[in-house]
């Protein structure tokens, strides 16, 4: 991972717009002064860090939309793509009150639209029905014949789905002939931020209504369905698996077998990485919590102890083995306790291949190549066995 700066989440930050193809020079412009320590004097850096990337996303739209006046909707594509992701990474960095970042997340969300619109991208927006609500979705569609198998792709604890589209995982799958539907899981993106849905251990909730939405989708192969989720969502993932059992496999892209325990440590001084500076904030605000003992109290039932032995679908667990968020300890007590699955994997990242970050942030198309197959494999052996 790249050491631009001298802070983790700011390196992190930075890592994940280079995967989502980022510009480095235009990256290199909007952090230089910040990298030299010239920041506004009384001005959280969080929120320094924001209005650089911020300024620079809107300056990349502003050029966009000139180019689409003119006629050249797939320059303006790819500026409003480049756009999206400058501020996609502002906007984790402040407090989650700050209310520039709320506006920085509705211009994202309309630069994106743009980037799949003028670009003719393979990306619809969809909405799941979600109780009383929805969980806003991007389904990726399958190159070739259908009806294709399809994987539930849920996030983390501070991303969005643009991010993991534009991660290139669900293009690779596409092109393997397996759609994606990436989901702003309860706690994320949209259904945090506009349907005020908050995380909670039952993963398997809005996993199950995702499988509902794609059971109704011909170009689905409802007999193919599998899950996958990264950082947090190495708790998810396996959660939602080990109680739905529709799942027909299962990825933890970066394990994440005890967040609650993890979560006590970084309280108490102990702990790993943030992946955001306001990070117990943060945790309060995608729990619904509205104390630090309240949302220990429901961190502490984000556990995979004495459930994994429920999952008989192939899983496959990755890990970067100098993870500096979630000790790769976590991807070998997922793997141990994953007894009755008949294909079970355990994927280490090494430091001497590249990929070793927290789920392979800095190089992270080694691990989406993996992945993508790993489950080409399985889905496929699934459909022979079928037949």
């Amino acid at each position: 991972m790249l050491e631009y700066f001298s802070d983790y989440p700011w390196n992190l930050s930075l890592s994940m717009a280079l995967d989502m193809g980022a510009n480095m020079d235009e990256i290199d412009r909007a952090s230089r002064s910040l990298r030299d320590g010239k920041i506004p004097e009384g001005m959280d850096p969080a929120q320094a860090f924001f209005h650089a990337w911020d300024d620079a996303g809107q300056k990349l739209a502003a050029s966009a939309a000139g180019d689409e006046e003119a006629g050249h909707g797939l320059t303006a594509s790819e500026k409003y793509r480049r756009a999206a992701i400058m501020l996609i990474t502002a906007e984790r960095m402040p407090h989650h009150n700050y209310p520039p970042r709320l506006e920085a997340y509705d211009r994202m969300l309309h630069y994106f639209a743009k980037y799949v619109e003028l670009g003719h991208v393979n990306c619809e927006r969809v909405m799941v029905p979600y109780q009383d609500a929805v969980l806003p979705a991007l389904l990726v569609k399958a190159e070739g014949a259908t009806p294709a198998p399809c994987m539930v792709h849920f996030n983390g604890l501070d991303g969005v789905k643009e991010f993991l589209f534009m991660s290139g995982f669900p293009a690779a799958l596409a092109k393997r002939g397996i759609s994606t539907l990436i989901v702003d899981n309860p706690g994320v993106g949209e259904a945090l931020r506009k349907h005020g849905l908050h995380n909670f251990p039952e993963a398997e909730v809005p996993a199950a209504a995702c499988i509902d939405y794609l059971e109704r989708r011909p170009e689905v192969d409802r007999d193919r369905i599998g899950m996958i989720a990264l950082s947090m969502g190495g708790y998810h993932a396996p959660r939602a698996t080990a109680f739905e059992p529709r799942f027909k496999c299962c990825v933890a892209w970066g394990a994440n077998y005890d967040f609650g325990k993890r979560f006590r440590m970084r309280l108490e001084g102990q702990g790993t990485q943030k992946s955001v500076p306001h990070f117990v904030e943060h945790v309060q605000w995608v729990l619904g919590a509205q104390s630090v003992e309240a949302c220990l109290d429901t961190a502490s039932g984000f556990t995979l102890k004495g459930i994994l032995d429920r999952i008989r679908v192939p899983i496959l667990i990755n890990h970067g083995e100098l993870d500096r968020q979630v000790p790769v300890e976590s991807a070998y007590l997922t793997y141990e306790d994953c007894i009755n699955s008949p294909r079970r994997e355990l994927r280490i990242f090494t430091a001497e291949e590249g990929g070793e970050q927290h789920c392979s942030i800095g190089n992270m198309s080694l691990a989406t190549d993996y992945m993508a197959d790993w489950i080409a494999d399985v889905l496929a052996a699934n459909r022979a066995a079928k037949s």
